[in-house]
């Protein structure tokens, strides 16, 4: 049996972003809260009965909160643009290492209903 596991984590922080459309308040620095969610895939392990240790997958995640959170996305090394393409990104490349079992990253802000899903 193939199961999908998933975590969710929140962050907080600011950015900026040019566009085309809706550019004054973009240009400006402004925040939202971020969901984002992350899931691996795979069959269980039969010594365990799990896919991953959750206590793991927390572990990683906690070292990628900490980059992101209530901080000026603008500045974090590695992320370039501050969009949710960029997020969806930068959390798959920086759990893909210790995650090898990665199979989506989703980045949603709740309040303003965006949200973008990665696919691996």
């Amino acid at each position: 049996m193939n199961y999908e596991l998933t975590q969710r984590f929140y962050f907080e922080a600011a950015h900026t972003l040019e566009r085309r459309i809706e550019t004054e308040s973009s240009r400006r620095i402004h925040g939202h809260t971020y969901l984002a969610e992350v899931a691996v895939r795979g069959t269980a392990e039969p010594d365990s009965g799990m896919v991953m240790d959750l206590g793991h997958l927390r572990a990683a995640i906690a070292r990628v909160r900490d980059a992101l959170d209530h901080r000026f996305l603008d500045e974090v090394p590695g992320l370039g643009r501050a969009t949710l393409e960029g997020l969806c990104g930068y959390i798959a490349a920086a759990l893909r290492e210790e995650v090898p079992a990665l199979a989506w990253v989703k980045v949603s802000r709740e309040a303003s209903g965006d949200a973008c899903k990665l696919t691996l």
